[in-house]
């Protein structure tokens, strides 16, 4: 263990490790520096998930004054977590064989600079690209700052209290940006782009003096090959299952659609069976619990971005609810999520984090299933509140569980790769859930001038697709546990 530092210039030293004091007892103590280093890595992880759902609130007033449709406000959304979640492996194995601090702050610096420029322009298609490209950013801040944190903290009970702080502020981010974002829009949706900026910048400093300097790798490779297939062909399959809709299920462009997603997708498998450094060791998904991890991951952010997407435009278009008053009724997750960080270790320690992940998609199940019932005048207390309190505990209790789940045991070389593993399942997992209820929801053909009631049976079957993919994802995860108590009590007779 490195030794106790006491000033900044210590803190900040190109030689030294964050890695905590060790006492006799085996408890250790953080010191200044792993507190400052963290507190860096949770403000951008925080204004990554801010910046999803912040937007997010302010899709329909975009969508007024620039003219565009359900389908093209959906990349607004997707542009990102796709761009996110298409480089996020190739971001973890970057940082890990190029150094964790350089690529963390270069991608920053990035990302502040597409908010800018986001903020600035009224062209729909530039507008998707400044998303895309903040999704791309992100994709090597997230992995990054990930691996950071579990190459300075030790496995165990230390790490699991900082991964837990650190995925509870991305929750927190996520959910009380939808109050910055109604505020925002209360000013002009631009604001909801401009926002990031400032924190961005502070956070480029906060990193410049507090995130350790570390080495190369120097030798392994980048599989730019792996990255331009998996991207490519996330982006087709997205695009196809949006415009699908418009262009007919059985159109010769929706067919050739998914062949050519699909034929992109089996030669990314391709490479990664034979190229020397591949983005992904497929062997990784056999080890401990890191495949069910993911696939909760897809179950639980996925479901939830969908649920937000319909939400929003629901609650605002049909309702007429104010930004901000839409943003103050799902405020209450946000706080239980927020609120949960300083507990979130201890939780995992006592229950262990299998426990939690199942307890936390289970709350989220019945949240959605509680909101199917929702009619056109819906009375807060009864009606959206008891979801809203159900949803918040689960990611409080789903996020950082899952995150731990997926990362634990692997060693400190493929940190950066299950890292970005576990947030690429998020990301494109939440991007395809959420195109396939833009499709459905498309297929409604609805228009601006419906009544609430014809609106609210389109937007059912996006509600029904959340509430699905939430439960998927418990029936995954309770199942081998079922399956081991199904054994146990055959073994017994």
């Amino acid at each position: 263990m490195a030794q106790d530092l006491s000033t900044l210039t210590d803190l900040a030293s190109p030689q030294t490790s964050t890695r905590p004091a060790t006492g006799p007892s085996g408890d250790a103590r953080w010191t200044r520096a792993q507190w400052l280093l963290l507190v860096t890595l949770c403000v951008v992880l925080a204004l990554d998930g801010l910046d999803v759902s912040m937007v997010g609130v302010a899709l329909p007033s975009i969508g007024r004054e620039l003219g565009l449709g359900t389908g093209a406000l959906q990349w607004i959304v997707s542009g990102y977590v796709l761009g996110y979640g298409s480089l996020l492996l190739l971001g973890g194995r970057m940082a890990d064989l190029l150094g964790r601090r350089r690529i963390f702050l270069i991608a920053l610096t990035v990302f502040a600079a597409a908010s800018l420029l986001g903020g600035l322009v009224s062209d729909p298609t530039l507008l998707i690209a400044t998303r895309f490209i903040k999704g791309l950013a992100a994709a090597f801040t997230a992995p990054t700052g990930f691996s950071i944190i579990t190459t300075n903290f030790a496995e165990g009970r230390e790490r699991n209290r900082a991964i837990s702080i650190y995925t509870t502020f991305g929750a927190s981010g996520f959910s009380l940006g939808l109050v910055v974002g109604g505020l925002m829009t209360a000013l002009s949706w631009r604001w909801t782009f401009l926002f990031s900026v400032p924190i961005a910048v502070a956070a480029v400093l906060l990193g410049l003096r507090f995130i350790p300097r570390d080495h190369s790798a120097g030798d392994g490779g980048h599989d730019v090959w792996g990255a331009v297939t998996l991207s490519a062909g996330m982006l087709g399959l997205v695009f196809t299952l949006v415009s699908a809709p418009d262009a007919g299920w059985g159109s010769a462009q929706t067919i050739g659609g998914f062949a050519a997603s699909a034929a992109v997708l089996a030669a990314f498998g391709w490479i990664e069976t034979r190229v020397k450094h591949p983005l992904i060791r497929f062997g990784i998904l056999r080890e401990g619990w890191v495949a069910r991890a993911n696939l909760a991951a897809v179950a639980l952010f996925g479901s939830y971005l969908s649920f937000q997407f319909i939400v929003t435009l629901y609650l605002q278009s049909v309702l007429g609810w104010a930004p901000l008053a839409m943003a103050l009724a799902l405020l209450p997750a946000g706080l239980m999520v927020a609120g949960s960080a300083p507990f979130a270790s201890r939780l995992i320690d006592r229950f262990g984090a299998t426990r939690l992940v199942v307890a936390g998609l289970l709350s989220l199940s019945l949240g959605y299933i509680l909101f199917l019932r929702i009619g056109t005048q819906p009375a807060y207390a009864l009606d959206i509140l008891p979801s809203v309190l159900l949803l918040g505990v689960g990611f409080a209790l789903g996020f950082p569980s899952i995150n731990v789940q997926a990362t634990a045991g692997i060693h400190d070389a493929e940190q950066g790769l299950a890292a970005g593993l576990i947030q690429t399942s998020t990301q494109v997992g939440a991007a395809l859930v959420l195109a396939v209820t833009t499709a459905l929801v498309g297929s409604g053909g609805h228009d601006g001038h419906a009544s609430a009631a014809a609106m609210l049976d389109v937007f059912r079957p996006g509600l029904g697709l959340s509430t699905a993919v939430a439960v998927a994802g418990l029936l995954i995860a309770v199942a081998p546990r079922w399956w081991r108590v199904r054994r146990a009590g055959g073994a017994s007779t």
